[in-house]
């Protein structure tokens, strides 16, 4: 007679694969590799494994990123993100845990492939100034955001203690794919990430557009997912943003779902860890 507890973790597992895996056109989980660019159990291994805490992170990123005037214009011009924002959200969460998790070969084939993509996208911003999408500066702006997102969500949802050597060391890790797409400057300390994102933090611009960008992120419902869950995914990733970042983008300071969303994303992050640590 199978097994109610294991029939119910599997489950679990197989609707997440189906969230974060293109099934229609074949695509299966990365499988983690022995020589992949970073060792098993270090820093940016153990943060990018945690779902709720990349998924909460990853829309924290999102948002901030679009107020950089250049990486939206890149985004308005050269993506359909309005009819598949869960597709793109899908390809940035695949191209994580290849370059993650993946053998290096991947790794540096995936890299590769996005600076191909990058050398092709520009244009003109709104002012009549030219964009693209190779940028050194604004490639630093999405890297940076995404990663202090990622540690943020982790140090959120999994371990509020993690000492500070970890977080130091997980920028060093990330700098690494950073540095290959193009970014400068790329953070290599916590203490260096907090001054780049001040330096930076000055390209900054509210507009109609990044406010849109933010409604569709929150308001996606990708295929498998309750639409509870992305509520307080949302509302949680919402809580993490800056304040002068939710000025920006005309979101409320969650209040009255602001316990419900973190209670709710914890003991989804604990039946996730537990599906998954058999895998």
């Amino acid at each position: 007679m199978p097994d109610p507890i294991e029939t119910l973790r599997l489950k679990v597992v197989d609707q997440v694969r189906g969230v974060f895996n293109d099934r229609a056109g074949g695509q299966k989980p990365v499988p983690p590799s022995d020589d992949a660019l970073y060792e098993k159990n270090t820093p940016i291994r153990m943060v990018h494994a945690d779902l709720v805490g990349m998924m909460t992170g990853g829309i924290r990123g999102l948002m901030l990123q679009m107020l950089h005037p250049e990486a939206l214009q890149g985004v308005l011009d050269h993506s359909n993100f309005r009819e598949d924002m869960h597709g793109r959200l899908r390809r940035t969460a695949r191209f994580i845990a290849v370059t993650t998790f993946g053998h290096r070969d991947d790794a540096m084939a995936a890299i590769e492939r996005v600076n191909r993509i990058h050398a092709r996208i520009g244009g003109t911003l709104p002012n009549g100034s030219p964009y693209s999408a190779t940028n050194p500066r604004t490639l630093a702006w999405v890297h940076l955001v995404e990663a202090q997102s990622f540690l943020a969500g982790y140090m959120r949802h999994v371990r509020a203690d993690m000492p500070r050597s970890d977080q130091d060391e997980y920028y060093r890790q990330f700098a690494i794919v950073a540095r290959a797409l193009g970014a400068d400057p790329v953070p290599e300390t916590r203490a260096e990430a907090d001054a780049i994102f001040r330096e930076l933090r000055t390209d900054l611009r509210p507009s109609a557009a990044a406010r849109e960008v933010a409604q569709l992120v929150l308001n996606q419902r990708p295929k498998g997912t309750p639409p509870a869950v992305q509520t307080m995914i949302g509302a949680d990733a919402v809580a993490m943003l800056p304040d002068w970042g939710r000025k920006m983008l005309h979101l409320q300071r969650p209040v009255l779902t602001a316990l419900p969303a973190r209670a709710a994303t914890w003991g989804m992050g604990r039946t996730l860890r537990w599906a998954f640590k058999q895998n």
